[in-house]
C-alpha cells in the first residue's frame, strides 16, 4: 500500500511534475493507494471551487482510509524528530514527520514531491516510491 503525500497529490491533480503525477497515476491504476486523514485535510484546504472540492473529495474518499495520528504515532514522531535533529536533519513541518512516521511504522510506502521525506527516509525506515 502507498500513501500519496499532499505534495504529490498537488502534482497529480494540477497536471504538475510528470514524474510525480505518473507515479500517482500508476499506483492508483493498480489499486495501491490509501489516503490518510492528515493528507486529506491538507489537500482539501487548497481546493476552493465547490465543484472541484466534490470531485477531489470523491476521489480521495473512495480510497482505503487511514487515521494517521493517535498518541502512539505522536510519541514516535516526536522521538523521530529528536533523532533527526541529533543527526543534523531539520524537517520543516511537523505534519511531514507525522506522515512519514505513520508510513514507516505501518510498512507503507510514500509518494511525495517534498524533500523532507527524502531527508528523513534513511533515518526512520521510510520507504519512498
Amino acid at each position: 500500500m502507498v500513501i500519496v503525500d499532499t505534495s504529490a497529490w498537488i502534482e497529480y491533480l494540477e497536471d504538475g511534475e510528470p514524474a510525480v503525477a505518473d507515479k500517482v497515476a500508476s499506483c492508483l491504476a493498480g489499486d495501491l493507494v490509501g489516503i490518510g486523514d492528515l493528507v486529506y485535510c491538507e489537500v482539501m484546504q487548497g481546493v476552493y471551487s465547490p465543484q472541484r472540492r466534490q470531485e477531489v473529495s470523491a476521489l480521495l474518499l473512495a480510497l482505503p482510509q487511514f487515521e494517521m495520528v493517535g498518541f502512539a504515532i505522536a510519541e514516535k514522531s516526536a522521538e523521530n524528530y529528536r533523532l533527526l535533529r541529533s543527526r543534523g536533519v531539520t524537517i520543516r513541518k511537523t505534519i511531514d514527520v507525522l506522515i512519514g512516521t505513520f508510513c514507516a511504522e505501518n510498512g507503507l510506502e510514500i509518494i511525495h514531491h517534498d524533500r523532507d521525506f527524502d531527508l528523513m527516509a534513511p533515518h526512520i525506515g521510510l520507504r519512498v516510491v
